[in-house]
């Protein structure tokens, strides 16, 4: 099997898998069971307190079930803002990591070249990563505060347990964040430059040095030299040119 196809099916199995993580986390939203407690006021009446960030709701065995929004927004600890906007961010990076990953993905063949693609994949990644760190903040965040209440021997106020949402929140934040991991991983390989590719490196000189073992052989040809002139009795001189052939010189010891 060929290198790009194994990237598609991993690329696919990574799409499904952070899309049904992103579905697990929106859907805990609108659920009432974040926390739960069970109160037993008569013999034949069980009365049921649940809540979430939005909403308490109060029921009983009789079927009789009320819900009230928090009144006042304003009111509101500082804490409840801050786990509804990471539960909001969540839900919206996840969204867009969705949008970013079908588009880069090979498969759908939307973008342009290989590495473009690659490129918007790696953006899809690091979007759901974003989106399971968000959702994971939040549900640990809750749940923190709710066993802190539960085992604090002080706290006089009515202790609550962890609902169902809360599992469900962490199982989709699990699943948002190894997608995100994997796709990240194979598509940065692929689309970002490696470090070694930044510059081109230049190819290296070298530079002859002259040492003892190294010299110049003289050439091996033959010049021609004045010689003195030559004086005769008579007063007659005569310029003549005399060849002298250098004989090459074949070892160090005669050069030197």
């Amino acid at each position: 099997m060929e290198y790009r196809m194994v990237i598609m099916y991993v690329e696919i199995g990574c799409f499904v898998t952070s899309l049904c993580g992103w579905i697990l986390v929106c859907s805990t939203l609108p659920t009432e069971y974040w926390t739960f407690s069970e109160v037993n006021s008569i013999v034949l009446t069980t009365s049921n307190y649940y809540s979430n960030l939005w909403r308490d709701c109060i029921s009983d065995t009789t079927g009789v079930s009320d819900c009230k929004d928090y009144p006042s927004m304003l009111a509101l600890p500082v804490y409840l803002h801050a786990l509804r906007a990471l539960a909001v961010c969540a839900v919206i990076t996840g969204f867009f990591g969705g949008v970013l990953t079908l588009i880069g993905m090979k498969c759908t063949k939307i973008g342009g070249t290989e590495i473009t693609n690659a490129r918007v994949t790696f953006s899809g990644g690091i979007t759901y990563l974003v989106s399971g760190f968000c959702g994971m903040i939040t549900y640990s965040w809750w749940a923190n505060r709710v066993i802190t209440q539960f085992v604090d021997p002080n706290f006089k106020a009515q202790k609550f347990e962890l609902g169902a949402a809360v599992f469900i929140g962490w199982g989709g934040s699990i699943l948002l964040i190894s997608g995100g991991m994997v796709l990240t991983y194979f598509s940065g390989k692929e689309g970002l430059p490696k470090s070694s590719s930044k510059g081109r490196r230049k190819p290296a000189s070298y530079a002859t040095v002259r040492t003892r073992r190294t010299y110049m052989r003289p050439p091996s040809s033959s010049r021609v030299t004045l010689v003195p002139p030559l004086y005769y009795p008579d007063g007659r001189s005569q310029t003549t040119r005399g060849t002298r052939i250098t004989t090459p010189i074949e070892n160090r010891d005669t050069f030197v």
